[in-house]
């Protein structure tokens, strides 16, 4: 048979299978086109609307004239205000959300730098709710946690770029919707553009369901009990959820199961394998964006402090439920032997990492979901640093031959130190550090990876640490490097880097370092004392 007749041939067989009992094309997300379409479509935006007083006034319409302010569509939020994007009469439909703003970065239009989007919560009312069916921080809403923008391709979500938010959930209301957006930084929200799409109707079946997202979080995970993403009584189906970690320990944190309760049974029916294999990817996460599942935010591997973001879209395979659901997922791993009861690493522990979520469901009726959105404060993973010695503007700090100064990069919340030695020779950054506690730690770096950056040997108090770090990279990239795990005597240390060389491909011996610094292990680690007595100068350790 010639390729072109069995394209044709399945083409048709496709459009068949696709009719169904009375003839009728499938409502697909392309076959729904053909179909005839009730209501109006009508927008919500942010642009500019002339009031008679001479300042924006939404009942306005759009100004439209050749003045530069025709063309001031945007909005400044200050902190403690809510925006409305939003407030109509129904019934309808939102069918889609688009918005955008000014990054938290320091830049032009925003010299004190702006609220990022962890800080803002939006909240979506339907039919005067008291409590909104929508309650999260937008970043996490659109898939985007830790505050960091990252790209999103999927079909319901897309955040082009990392600064352009568009959802395409179905939102349907009988009397009412109101969307806002609350700015709970202590910095302007700045430049807020948006366009709300949606669908007036003359009316709604009975049964249509309420589209629900909720932002829940434990910091860290409650020890003893899986890490409850859903819980709610009611008839519905469950479509979606963004699961954010952020690693207390060293190794792969994903070996948790997925455990689906359906309609109050006490043993759940739908049991997973992994983490990784519950968001559809194996053997780990890596960052991706696909229709259906990624993970837009992935730093590094193992690491203690490590961030993942993953969303899974339930769009084909929603999760049925006729009396209620509870969507759970285990935090268990791999450990590294100081934390381990039996000091021995394998894959099954109860970790203690930071977790956080939004679930996504459609539910008739009102949702008996209990959990709300803390606080953007309350929402801010907490630090995990004992100590922090900055490099730049530190006058304690020594360095080679070259020139040395401070650097502004958004990827750091403090200046970086910007070492340029001419060669290897005589190379070399020494940066001060003192600890007052005998407690385990890990020693790290935060510095950066660039084009024209070396190859260095780190040493502390003259100790050789592990082997020389190359920090070449083709694009400029924030990056944690992993020393040490020990328990240091209290006293003053000095971590040097000694340039021994570069990369092939780099173009200089450049170093770029925000700080040392000493981070926190898990409080059993202390408690269990596995490695109290281990001398870190002959017996170097990295759990990972």
């Amino acid at each position: 048979m010639r390729r072109s007749s069995f394209v044709i041939i399945s083409i048709l067989s496709i459009a068949f299978l696709s009719r169904g009992a009375h003839g009728q094309v499938s409502t697909g997300p392309l076959g729904n086109l053909i179909q005839p379409q009730d209501g109006i479509s009508r927008r919500e935006s942010s642009t500019f609307r002339l009031g008679k007083d001479g300042k924006y006034d939404r009942n306005a319409p759009p100004l439209g004239d050749n003045t530069e302010r025709s063309n001031r569509d945007n909005f400044r939020v200050e902190p403690g205000q809510t925006h409305v994007l939003m407030d109509q009469k129904g019934p309808g439909i939102v069918t889609h959300m688009w918005l955008t703003f000014l990054g938290p970065e320091v830049q032009q239009w925003a010299p004190q730098g702006s609220a990022n989007h962890q800080e803002m919560l939006l909240r979506i009312y339907f039919d005067g709710a008291k409590k909104p069916q929508v309650e999260a921080p937008v970043g996490d809403f659109f898939a985007n946690a830790f505050g960091k923008r990252s790209e999103v391709i999927s079909l319901p979500v897309i955040v082009d770029d990392g600064d352009a938010y568009n959802s395409f959930w179905q939102m349907p209301f009988r009397k009412s919707c109101r969307i806002e957006i609350v700015n709970q930084s202590t910095k302007n929200i700045n430049l807020l553009y948006y366009n709300i799409d949606w669908i007036q109707k003359t009316s709604l079946p009975k049964d249509t369901p309420y589209f629900h997202a909720q932002y829940r979080q434990e910091y860290p995970a409650e020890h003893g009990k899986d890490y409850t993403i859903l819980e709610t009584t009611g008839k519905g189906h469950y479509v979606g959820t963004v699961l954010s970690v952020r690693t207390r320990s060293p190794s792969w944190f994903g070996e948790g199961d997925e455990k689906i309760y359906i309609d109050g049974e006490k043993t759940a029916s739908i049991w997973g394998t992994g983490t990784e294999d519950y968001f559809l990817a194996a053997w780990g996460l890596q960052k991706n964006s696909t229709p259906y599942f990624g993970t837009p935010y992935f730093d590094q591997w193992g690491i203690v402090g490590g961030h993942t973001s993953a969303y899974r879209w339930h769009l084909n395979d929603p999760i049925v439920f006729q009396k209620g659901i509870k969507v759970t997922i285990e935090h268990m791993g791999w450990m590294s032997p100081d934390e381990n009861p039996e000091h021995k690493s394998n894959s099954w522990n109860e970790r203690e990492d930071d977790f956080s979520s939004v679930a996504f469901w459609y539910q008739q009726g009102e949702s008996t979901f209990t959990a709300r959105a803390p606080g953007a404060k309350e929402r801010t993973l907490p630090s995990l640093e004992r100590v922090t010695a900055y490099a730049a503007n530190n006058p304690a700090v020594k360095h080679g031959d070259g020139t040395a100064g401070p650097q502004n990069l958004d990827m750091f919340d403090h200046p970086q130190l910007l070492y340029q030695p001419k060669s290897e020779r005589g190379a070399f950054v020494e940066i001060p550090i003192s600890v007052k506690t005998k407690e385990p730690l890990r020693l790290l770096l935060n510095c950066c990876t660039s084009y024209d950056f070396g190859i260095y040997q780190p040493y502390l108090n003259g100790v050789k640490i592990g082997g020389p770090v190359d920090l070449y990279a083709a694009k400029t990239a924030d990056k944690e490097i992993h020393l040490l795990d020990f328990w240091p005597e209290p006293g003053d240390y000095t971590l040097r880097l000694e340039c021994v060389g570069k990369n092939p491909a780099a173009q200089g011996y450049f170093l770029g370092i925000e700080s040392v610094r000493l981070r926190e292990r898990r409080p059993r680690v202390k408690t269990m004392g596995w490695e109290k007595d281990v001398d870190w100068r002959k017996d170097q350790r990295l759990g990972g």
